[in-house]
């Protein structure tokens, strides 16, 4: 039995009403997949890439990526109301069966297939070194928010309408990218869910935090990508 410090791991559903075949779709030259395939792959703390999916066509593609499938997830957890966290507990549940031990899962949106070459590397760095049971990818934001379309709330003092510029780090607003997530085993495993206890955040660039979700969102994606991805990590 071996122990890994880090696992990667990648939920890609068969269905998708929106875009049909979007996970195995082509974008700037592969497979939506790939992209995250890669991205983990390429990354040396992580020592195996798993993807659960309930469609043979996925797992084929991911296998073809170098990705790990040794399972197709059951229709219980694999429907349009199914989330991402009974995916990632039945893969956990597979692992304690199996002998698969690890101390941190990343977990990879397919769909943010966009990262820059060390993004993965760094945040694990960042997780290390803040000593944190769980971390999300976010990207700043420069809007001022509102809630409540009914009985409007500003989230800033629209009396005093702060420059960008002057915003203090503390008062820095941040949009959670869903781009991926590392998380403790024993986090999962308190509380079914990917983020708890010591939370950090990793801020990611603008370009690296869109995600797909209609063919809009596959065109700018794909732009962004023929744009920056070239500069790899110069950041």
């Amino acid at each position: 039995m071996t122990n890994h410090k880090y696992i990667a791991f990648i939920p890609a559903r068969g269905g998708s009403k929106g875009i049909p075949g979007k996970n195995i779709r082509k974008i700037h030259g592969k497979a939506l997949i790939a992209w995250s395939i890669e991205h983990a792959l390429s990354c040396k703390k992580i020592s195996d890439v798993y993807v659960s999916t309930d469609s043979k066509e996925i797992q084929e593609v991911a296998l073809k990526h170098g990705a790990k499938v040794p399972f197709l997830r059951p229709d219980g957890i694999s429907g349009d109301k199914a989330s991402t966290e009974s995916a990632v507990m039945h893969f956990i549940d597979w692992c304690g069966n199996n002998k698969v031990v690890f101390d941190n899962l990343i977990l990879l949106q397919a769909t943010s297939p966009f990262r820059h070459i060390r993004s993965v590397q760094k945040a694990i760095e960042k997780f290390e070194d803040e000593k944190a049971d769980s971390l999300l990818t976010v990207v700043k934001s420069h809007k001022f928010i509102w809630n409540n379309i009914q009985s409007p709330i500003a989230s800033y003092d629209f009396m005093k309408r702060p420059r960008r510029q002057d915003i203090k780090e503390k008062d820095q607003q941040y949009f959670e990218n869903g781009s991926f997530y590392i998380t403790k085993s024993e986090i999962y495993k308190k509380n079914s869910n990917r983020l708890g206890g010591n939370v950090s955040m990793f801020e990611m660039t603008p370009e690296e935090s869109h995600e797909i979700d209609d063919l809009i969102d596959f065109e700018i994606t794909e732009m962004l990508m023929k744009k920056f991805g070239d500069k790899n990590d110069s950041k």
